[in-house]
């Protein structure tokens, strides 16, 4: 594919982020639209596994990421009632049997990295630029204004204006609810802090990591939980319903539910996307991250899922002779590991949060690295 052909990238979240810095680094003229009024990412934590930070090698900031984020050394699952573990992870030698580092990191952090790196490879960024329609490869945005390009990703998010062409359907409560929250890592959490993990009962799940520094650590309790459908991260929640959630579950939970209850908290409805068996649409438009692929969280895969799109995209783009040809290629390489990644989040969240959590395990375990997710190289995989 030429490289004087423009593409423009709708969302400027991690996935679209990095692909436009992808893309501007092979010589591509990129500009990307942000909805926001300024670039940036909200959220809390979130954790990238290897296959994720090879793809951020991609772009020459694995390092960088690594060194804003935390990697953890061990983790364990514990039992809902007795605080006991049912599984424990050696993370140590991750670096040495992948190729790549495990980190915990803040979502701001590691956003802020990327952006740097599309900066520097001289990403045209627009903030403020919400889009609210699309036809070819020219979108509509709020203020009436339109901006064209030869090529149009779809990276902006589980709501995506861009996948509305690609199917009707809108997004789909999954039956789970999270709160979330920062805490500051105390003396008397250190021990939690020190072996980071989940703790996991019939319907719910609690989940502790570090970020910055190992100085403050990212909690997200999950439940399912009908009747209330509300998305985005920023909805206040009353102490008082997390507790009752969670009450009878063992002295560790309380301990997270009382710290976190001295924090600013918030709520959110996961909502998750039914795969879609084409992303490319005339040959010159395509999805990426979640508006291709948006899952729950119970793999710990979102962000993972969109570098490594970023990656393969340009990888395949790059071997093409046409836009058509390259955008075939991301999807041949692409559609089937998402998907699987999707159906597996699911099915771990029914693993974990199962009605016997004494059988935890014993069957074998089932997580993003038994499964083999973290092989996985976006920059040497057949494209």
């Amino acid at each position: 594919m030429s490289r004087s052909e423009k593409i423009l990238i709708v969302g400027g979240g991690i996935a679209g982020m990095t692909a436009a810095a992808a893309l501007a680094q092979q010589g591509f003229a990129v500009t990307l639209l942000e909805s926001a009024p300024q670039f940036g990412e909200i959220g809390a934590g979130l954790t990238l596994t290897p296959n994720a930070m090879k793809g951020l090698d991609y772009i020459g900031v694995m390092e960088e990421a690594a060194a804003v984020g935390v990697e953890p050394t061990k983790q364990r699952i514990q039992h809902w009632q007795d605080g006991r573990t049912l599984v424990g992870f050696d993370r140590s030698g991750q670096r040495a049997k992948y190729g790549a580092p495990y980190i915990t990191v803040h979502r701001a952090d590691i956003h802020e990295v990327i952006m740097g790196a599309a900066r520097k490879a001289g990403v045209d960024m627009r903030e403020g630029a919400a889009v609210v329609s699309s036809e070819g490869t020219t979108v509509t945005l709020a203020d009436g204004s339109t901006v064209s390009g030869d090529v149009l990703i779809g990276a902006d998010g589980v709501k995506s204006v861009i996948r509305k062409r690609f199917e009707s359907a809108e997004p789909h409560f999954t039956g789970h609810v999270a709160w979330r929250c920062l805490v500051p890592v105390t003396p008397d959490l250190q021990d939690l802090s020190d072996v980071p993990g989940l703790i996991i009962g019939p319907g719910g799940m609690v989940n502790r990591y570090n970020v910055r520094g190992s100085k403050v650590m990212n909690f997200v309790f999950f439940a399912r939980q009908d009747g209330w459908h509300q998305e985005g991260w920023t909805t206040p929640v009353d102490p008082e319903e997390i507790r009752a959630v969670y009450a009878g579950w063992c002295d560790d939970a309380q301990r997270l539910i009382n710290a976190a209850c001295q924090q600013k908290m918030f709520k959110w409805a996961i909502n998750a996307r039914k795969p879609i068996e084409n992303w490319v649409l005339d040959g010159n438009v395509t999805l990426l991250g979640d508006a291709a692929h948006a899952m729950t969280p119970f793999l710990g895969h979102g962000a993972a899922c969109g570098i490594e799109d970023a990656v393969v995209l340009t990888r395949a783009l790059l071997a093409s002779d046409t836009a058509a040809e390259g955008l075939a290629r991301y999807q041949a390489a692409r559609h089937e590991r998402a998907t699987f990644i999707q159906q597996e989040s699911n099915a771990n969240a029914d693993r974990m949060q199962g009605q016997n959590t004494d059988l935890f395990g014993l069957e074998g375990m089932k997580d993003e690295e038994s499964l083999g997710l973290f092989w996985y190289d976006p920059r040497t995989c057949e494209v």
